[in-house]
């Protein structure tokens, strides 16, 4: 492969700076016209023969066909028309023979294509999903020509924002076209079987039942129906079918499929999915505040990246680790993993032009590249272990070789305690009254000492007396007793002269309602005035929250305002259960009139 400009950082960088580098420039080209992402990037030994070859999902931007594209080194060894978009490729091994040669998946639209020698060998299609049946007789009176394409559309709209089945893509194509063009398409498609099929968004590998590099794994789908099936490697049926609250977009999954694994999901809600083997639903969920744009599993860590420009670590449990800002919005990301020194780090290429690489949130390296990257592959290619394999918003295809010398070092410092620990300090000099008090905490310690226990004690006991105070006068705005486990808080809206009063009253029992309850609000009645200083509250069912509203009108004018008290009682009781002082804010309307 033959050297290129791009390098680690801009075209001026002198030749010591060079030789300093990481990574040796294999090859760029920045008019291959390669446009995919990392999921369609997959480095395997097509032949058997140990020479690794990479294969491209090409997205064929410009109305160009989608196509499969395999590479040796920098040329395009073979080009393969495909029918859809690719979703994601996938080397895998489907039997245990002896000849070991790893079989081709590419995921498009609603099927899974396996090549095996770069041959087509066999498709798998998602299962069809069950059609409206309102739907479904409205083509067949279309059929027999009983109702018009006009009727036609108004009756599928109508089923379309009614019906919980969606409708198929033939009736969606259709209520898309104009007038002049329905009746062409109710001919041309009244004779056909109507179908209703989902499309695969994301697929990755698991192990069957070995651990091991070369064994036996499965294919992983995600599906546009919320859905995740793992397929068998040789005669593809469906072994495990799992149900999602959102449409997964990432896949990760660690251990083997006949032991246990765990399945994470990112979906397009903004959530990530747990699973594990046996469970039809997921068991932990990861609420991002941001939609992700990337997943990786680092060792038991997941690595997610998101539209905040971050990087976020996570436990499969859901805790959350660490976060890093990326100084740049994130394109993609994907694992480098060098087994010789047992180093697996995060790749992530940004909107900058650069390409960082984390290992949990320390920096390691960081590559500049001519243009943005958009797709990131680390493996064999070749003959050589670790080449990195980047493919660029423009079309580009950049490679590059990791030295055989190179260590990744962090870039906070060497191992060890940080250079500040080493710094002296700059100490003041002992005073006379620093002296001075040493000596008197020398002499007089013991007394020093239960004086502040004292005064500790006096502390606690007024916090006691204060919050025994609080529960008998049930100044708490959260009931103290297991009968009535009340929770109570006010919100005050508005500028006056008239202010809207939202009590939030809730039940926080497990399984028992609340009946009997009154409210009772006391107030200075020359400041202001409610329409209702007392009444009943409705039964309370456990766990939701009654939001009880009534309106304050202010009746001063000189701009001052009071405590309003409200008091939640039972029936027959004179003693509150729970109570909360409202400050009532001062007038504004007044003051401006």
């Amino acid at each position: 492969m033959a050297a290129a400009s791009s390098s680690d950082s801009d075209s001026g960088l002198t030749e010591s700076n060079e030789a300093n580098s990481k990574w040796l420039d294999a090859h760029y080209d920045p008019m291959a016209n390669i446009h995919t992402f990392s999921a369609c990037l997959a480095l395997a030994d097509l032949h058997g023969d140990g020479e690794y070859k990479l294969v491209v999902g090409d997205l064929g931007p410009g109305g160009k066909q989608p196509r499969l594209k395999v590479l040796k080194g920098p040329t395009v060894l073979t080009e393969n028309p495909l029918p859809a978009l690719p979703a994601a490729a996938a080397a895998f091994l489907m039997e245990q023979h002896e000849t070991r040669t790893p079989a081709l998946a590419l995921a498009s639209g609603p099927c899974v294509y396996i090549y095996k020698n770069l041959r087509p060998y066999f498709k798998f299609s998602l299962p069809l999903l069950p059609l409206n049946p309102l739907e479904q007789d409205l083509w067949n009176q279309v059929k027999e020509d009983r109702i018009d394409p006009l009727t036609l559309k108004e009756m599928l709209e109508g089923i379309r924002e009614k019906a919980e089945v969606p409708l198929s893509v033939q009736s969606l194509r259709f209520l898309q076209l104009e007038l002049s063009e329905m009746e062409a398409f109710v001919n041309q498609h009244k004779s056909k079987t109507i179908r209703r099929q989902t499309v695969i968004t994301s697929m990755i590998t698991l192990k069957k039942n070995l651990a091991d590099e070369d064994a036996v794994s499965c294919l992983v789908l995600g599906t546009e129906n919320k859905e995740i099936l793992v397929l068998d490697p040789e005669a593809f049926t469906i072994l495990a079918k799992m149900s999602l609250p959102s449409v997964p977009v990432f896949l990760e999954v660690s251990g083997q499929f006949d032991v246990e694994f765990r399945l994470a999901a990112a979906c397009r809600n903004g959530n990530i999915y747990i699973l594990r083997r046996d469970s039809k639903r997921p068991k932990y969920c990861i609420e991002l505040s941001s939609q992700p744009v990337g997943l990786v599993r680092v060792h038991k860590v997941l690595v997610v990246g998101s539209t905040q420009d971050s990087l976020h670590g996570f436990t499969h449990k859901g805790k959350k680790l660490w976060t890093v800002q990326m100084p740049a919005t994130i394109l993609t990301m994907n694992l480098l993993e060098q087994r010789s020194r047992g180093l697996q780090a995060v790749m992530a290429g940004l909107a900058n032009g650069e390409v960082r690489i984390y290992r949990d949130k320390a920096l390691l390296n960081i590559i500049r590249t001519p243009d943005a990257v958009t797709s990131l592959c680390f493996g064999r290619y070749g003959r050589e272990d670790n080449t990195l394999v980047m493919t660029t918003q423009g079309g580009g295809l950049i490679i590059k070789i990791l030295k055989r010398t190179a260590v990744f070092v962090e870039s906070t410092g060497e191992v060890g305690p940080p250079l500040a620990q080493a710094t002296k300090l700059s100490v003041p000099r002992k005073t006379r009254l620093y002296v001075d008090q040493t000596l008197r905490e020398r002499e007089a310690g013991t007394a020093m000492h239960r004086s502040f226990q004292t005064d500790l004690y006096l502390l606690r006991l007024r916090a006691a007396r204060a919050y025994v105070q609080a529960l008998e006068s049930s100044l708490s705005p959260m009931s103290a007793t297991a009968r009535e486990p009340l929770k109570l808080h006010a919100v005050v809206q508005g500028l006056g002269p008239t202010f809207k009063l939202t009590l939030h009253l809730q039940n926080t029992s497990t399984v028992r309602p609340v009946l009997g309850l009154l409210i009772c609000f006391l107030y200075n009645e020359a400041l202001y005035a409610l329409p209702r200083a007392f009444f009943k509250v409705p039964l309370l069912v456990p766990g939701l929250n009654y939001p009880l509203e009534t309106f304050v009108e202010c009746l001063s004018n000189k701009g001052i305002s009071d405590i309003i008290k409200v008091l939640v009682l039972r029936e027959g009781h004179s003693a509150p259960l729970l109570s909360a002082y409202i400050n009532m804010p001062v007038s504004e309307g007044l003051e401006a009139a």
